[in-house]
């Protein structure tokens, strides 16, 4: 065991190295093997309807997702218990996903209700003394590192066995490790908040789109009757060709967004000043020819690789509220084709200008609180990120050093 001094920043004394990492010297490792009990489920006969759609919950990976599991979507009965290898789990468990080629494999997630798996989670079932928040933050956080132990071969799994050889750094009482997990799971309340939130603004945004641009819903002050216009008669293509530049190009930094017909904005940054896309006072509608993506610009720009398509207002139109009718209705995708000539096709609904201006406003305002929202998650999922990493590895302590349970 070798004993180091932390650099300046740290807030502990001293540091050990161990297998699960550099540790502060008063906390302990040890691998899940030696402080819980771990065990994996069963699924019922698919077969016999009467193993399912009882009354005992059934939880698949599909559901751990870092968090907390307070339902299952799935049922059994307890003939299809009996008859499996599927068994009760009580409250406090900690499931860990042992299978899935996807983003699944490694992900954790406490039960907090009574509930059976299927066999491809691993329950976790603690020891007294041992917080099951803190270790599930601290399994939550070391995501990539459990993935890299999966077994070879032509899937790549976990095991039972695996599980129990993970090696987790503590402290050495329970007052602390619950002080960490408190921290990282008011992190993780504000987080889901804040998820809520936009979800709901989202929804709130696309009920006003479907009622303000189908005229459903009239603005006060606009009676004027709506009327269905040709494409030629809404939006024009401006030749975009000496705007572009090749993928190769594309910078991380750099004077001017680049755009592209992907779903990303912009999806780089680039200095060829020569080839600025000089945004109009109305504002520049993107549709991708491949992708059928719509994205609305309103700053100069540079065009990114080949299938955008950028379209202008004609006088008396509003770029913005035509790139909203598009978001909410636009055209379907047929695969990686070109679709222009089908927007071409399309007819777009037309109210005043004026009326045009006032709806693509108020969806704006609703999109602005959108970014700002998603800003403000963004910030917090770093924030979380760095507060694990700080308490979870001892760099930062909530409890002074030896404090007792």
């Amino acid at each position: 065991m070798e004993v180091r001094e932390p650099s300046a920043k740290y807030l502990t004394s001293q540091f050990k190295r161990t297998e699960a990492g550099d540790i502060p010297i008063d906390w302990i490792d040890r691998p899940i093997g030696e402080m819980a009990e771990v065990t994996s489920g069963g699924t019922p006969s698919r077969q016999v309807a009467a193993f399912w759609d009882g009354d005992i919950p059934w939880v698949t990976t599909a559901e751990l997702d870092g968090g907390q599991v307070t339902e299952a979507s799935q049922h059994i009965t307890a003939a299809g218990l009996h008859n499996s290898a599927a068994k009760w789990l009580p409250a406090g468990t900690l499931l860990i996903a042992l299978y899935g080629q996807g983003k699944t494999r490694g992900k954790c997630s406490v039960l907090r209700i009574a509930a059976t798996t299927n066999q491809a989670c691993a329950g976790i079932k603690l020891n007294e003394g041992v917080d099951g928040d803190f270790v599930r933050h601290n399994l939550a956080h070391r995501y990539d590192y459990i993935r890299s132990l999966s077994n070879g071969g032509s899937q790549e799994n976990l095991s039972g066995e695996i599980v129990k050889k993970i090696r987790v750094g503590m402290p050495s009482t329970r007052v602390e490790q619950r002080a960490i997990a408190d921290a990282l799971t008011d992190a993780d309340a504000l987080i889901d908040s804040l998820q809520q939130l936009l979800t709901k603004k989202r929804q709130i945004k696309q009920g006003g789109m479907q009622e303000l641009l189908t005229g459903k819903r009239r603005l006060e002050g606009f009676q004027q009757e709506w009327r269905s216009q040709p494409f030629d008669a809404v939006l024009e293509r401006v030749n975009a060709k000496r705007h572009q530049i090749q993928a190769s190009e594309y910078q991380s930094v750099g004077a001017l967004p680049v755009i592209d017909q992907g779903q990303i904005t912009p999806v780089a940054y680039s200095d060829a000043i020569g080839s600025r896309f000089v945004c109009p006072v109305g504002g520049a509608l993107i549709f991708g020819d491949h992708t059928c993506i719509v994205k609305f610009v309103n700053v100069d720009f540079v065009v990114g690789a080949d299938g955008v398509q950028v379209l202008i207002a004609r006088q008396g139109q509003s770029t913005r509220f035509h790139a909203y009718q598009l978001e909410l209705n636009g055209i379907e995708s047929t695969g990686y084709n070109r679709h222009f000539k089908f927007l071409q096709e399309r007819r777009f609904l037309c109210p005043t200008f004026d009326e045009q201006k006032a709806i693509a406003q108020i969806l704006s305002d609703m999109d602005a609180e959108i970014t700002s929202l998603e800003s403000r998650l963004t910030k917090a999922s770093a924030l979380k990120q760095a507060m694990a990493q700080a308490l979870l590895t001892g760099r930062i302590r909530l409890v002074g050093e030896g404090a007792s349970t």
